[in-house]
């Protein structure tokens, strides 16, 4: 009944910026935590920025002082915003949400199906 939509990825040039959007539908009471997450070939999936619903972030240090998390919980949706790309940022970008049911208030993690944000030097 969930469903997760990404947005935002492509290709620039090193020093541009990319705003990746991530919007979750369906029978949603709440989200709770979401994340951003990010896979480059060859290395395994690690965590780029996460943010709790009272707007609480976290980065990681590669990132720190270029992305931005945010969100809109009227909308069920994170953003990433990607400032001062480098090469090194390039890889599949994933979002995670936490998301509580409307009708069992279960808890689920739900996938975006990633973006690929591609960084030129």
């Amino acid at each position: 009944q969930v469903q997760v939509m990404e947005s935002g990825g492509g290709l620039v040039q090193a020093g541009g910026s990319l705003r990746l959007s991530c919007a979750a539908s369906g029978s949603i009471f709440m989200v709770n935590t979401m994340a951003w997450y990010r896979q480059a070939p060859g290395n395994q999936r690690e965590l780029v920025a996460r943010i709790t619903r009272g707007g609480s972030a976290n980065y990681a240090d590669s990132v720190k002082g270029r992305f931005t998390i945010s969100r809109d919980n009227a909308k069920n949706t994170v953003y990433l915003q990607m400032d001062s790309l480098k090469p090194e940022d390039t890889a599949v970008y994933y979002c995670n949400l936490e998301v509580r049911s409307r009708t069992t208030y279960g808890l689920l993690d739900y996938w975006g199906q990633g973006t690929q944000v591609t960084v030129s030097s």
